[in-house]
């Protein structure tokens, strides 16, 4: 019973943390309850079972790292972002779309696209290249979409394959594959669809990618990101293995040093799996997910 009121303590401070309520209650809950259709994803799906293990904390500040280096999304941060100023309003409308686009119904995820779409219609401006020209930008712009897109999805595949004990249903080219659906609603439809196009595509990108005084500034804002005191430890381990999980050329781009890799998987794979066993095994998000799917009469769970 003690054990049972600590989970439910330090799972309701967790998701507080993650969701900004002030419950512990995400407030996408009933958007992913609502209704009686099926979404994207099934529960046996590789984006179900990436996106629900805990290396996503990892994947997400590894996304975040990549985004910062290309000067059009860094822009649109910079910009038009309120990071600096609410940190975790900015954090709990990204999960939100993540959530809702992996386990919502059809209508949930298209409303969902259209709230995310009216965002990047209003996010524009002008950077500077590589090169050193000015150059106008969209969020809207397919490009864009395409680089947040792809820094994204290989930062949570490497996550998930770093450390995650999980394996991938169908592996790396089934999650790009299906993956590549998300970004449908939003207007891109040329994402890669295996991980070869997706390492392809990354290495398009590499002429674009530069670090700035701002770059620099916002990755330094990551790096020490302003969390509730009893987190800071947690995220600075969290911080360094995304950090070792990025190629090389990123790293020294970035200039920071870091943990090695060979170090920080059986630690912060440890670490995740014992935050999981603290917080217990329930996840409201996928039991509603499941519950709308049985409903729908697409999903029935496996009582072997």
């Amino acid at each position: 019973m003690p054990n049972n009121r600590l989970q439910e303590n330090l799972s309701k401070r967790f998701r507080k943390l993650l969701s900004g309520d002030p419950q512990g209650i995400p407030p996408w809950l009933p958007i992913v309850a609502e209704g009686d259709e099926p979404g994207l994803f099934l529960p046996e799906d590789a984006p179900w079972i990436v996106h629900a293990d805990f290396a996503t904390l990892v994947g997400g500040i590894r996304a975040l790292l990549m985004q910062a280096l290309h000067p059009g999304s860094l822009a649109g941060v910079a910009q038009h972002s309120r990071y600096e100023q609410d940190p975790l309003g900015r954090l709990s409308g990204t999960i939100r779309w993540l959530t809702v686009t992996t386990f919502g119904s059809h209508t949930a995820i298209k409303n969902e696209a259209g709230r995310v779409n009216r965002m990047h219609d209003r996010v524009s401006g002008e950077y500077e290249t590589a090169d050193g020209e000015r150059t106008s930008y969209r969020a809207a712009d397919p490009h864009l979409l395409l680089w947040v897109h792809i820094a994204f999805m290989e930062s949570f595949l490497r996550a998930h394959q770093n450390y995650s004990k999980r394996e991938i249903p169908g592996g790396a080219d089934s999650y790009v594959r299906l993956w590549a659906r998300s970004v449908e609603p939003l207007g891109l439809n040329q994402a890669p669809k295996s991980e070869s196009e997706l390492l392809a595509t990354l290495d398009q990108f590499k002429s674009e990618l530069v670090v700035s005084d701002k770059t620099r500034s916002v990755i330094s804002w990551i790096k020490r990101a302003p969390l509730p005191p009893l987190a800071k430890p947690v995220y600075a381990l969290l911080f360094q293995s995304a950090l070792a999980t990025l190629p090389a050329e990123y790293r020294a781009m970035i200039g920071l040093r870091g943990l090695p890799l060979w170090l920080t998987r059986p630690v912060t794979t440890t670490l995740l799996r014992f935050m999981r066993f603290a917080i217990g095994p329930e996840s409201p998000i996928e039991d509603a997910a499941r519950a709308r799917l049985i409903r729908a009469g697409v999903w029935q769970p496996n009582v072997n």
